[in-house]
């Protein structure tokens, strides 16, 4: 069984038992989270139902397993023969979070 989830303006696909990486959350490590927004719930091959937007009586339970941050990218802009140089480093933070139920479906 999976359900597609959407949290934080993006689609997850939520396991029982997955690991996904997702926006930080303001969460402390161990806390609980539950998830709303199920946009599809699917039970094996044979059975789904979706959502208009959002499939009543489902929510994803998970756990917040650590925080951390991505690798730096660095952000280039330039013009040629403008002498325009803008030089700007970004890390990206983000949190672990274990999918533990889906409870509804």
């Amino acid at each position: 069984m999976y359900a597609l989830v959407e949290f934080k303006g993006k689609q997850y696909k939520a396991e029982k038992g997955a690991i996904l990486k997702v926006d930080r959350i303001d969460a402390e490590p161990g806390s609980a989270v539950d998830i709303d927004s199920v946009l599809l719930v699917a039970n094996g091959t044979s059975e789904v139902t979706v959502g208009a937007p959002y499939v009543k009586g489902v929510k994803v339970s998970a756990v917040v397993e650590s925080h951390g941050k991505d690798a730096k990218i660095i952000v280039f802009k330039y013009m040629p023969k403008k002498d325009y140089r803008r030089k700007q480093g970004h890390r990206q933070q983000y949190s672990i979070i274990k999918i533990e139920d889906i409870i509804g479906a």
